[in-house]
């Protein structure tokens, strides 16, 4: 027996999809966590608008103009959120790195005042603190 799906069954079991995948990476926030997390949410997103536009076959006449519309608007939706997740994402390791980085800064000022193995360990301990 075939049953045959809705386009809103395929399009809610791809938003089900993107969430999962979504809470997946929420932890990661490395560069390249957020491109594979772009990259995946991409993908995803075609092969949801690929089975729309087979899902919209069925249909004749307006009724399937609207589907295939419908299967693009949600795919652009889809992939424009992901982009802005993608930029802010970005923005807020870029802040998180300078704040490490200025950190950093303050904390080796601190052991210049401090001379021979003392500072040398404060050197190294700084560095190891803010991950330079």
């Amino acid at each position: 027996m075939i049953r045959r799906i809705a386009v809103t069954q395929v399009l809610c079991a791809g938003a089900l999809c993107l969430f999962t995948a979504g809470l997946g990476y929420a932890a990661d926030t490395s560069k390249s966590a957020i491109s594979d997390r772009y990259d995946a949410i991409k993908k995803q997103a075609d092969a949801d608008y690929d089975a729309a536009k087979d899902a919209c076959k069925a249909k004749q006449g307006s009724d399937r103009d609207v589907c295939m519309k419908q299967a693009k608007a949600t795919h652009d939706k889809t992939i424009a959120d992901a982009k802005a997740s993608q930029k802010s994402q970005k923005a807020h390791v870029a802040a998180s790195e300078d704040k490490m980085e200025a950190d950093y800064k303050v904390a080796k000022e601190k052991c210049d005042a401090m001379s021979g193995d003392a500072k040398d360990a404060c050197i190294k301990q700084a560095k190891a603190k803010y991950h330079q």
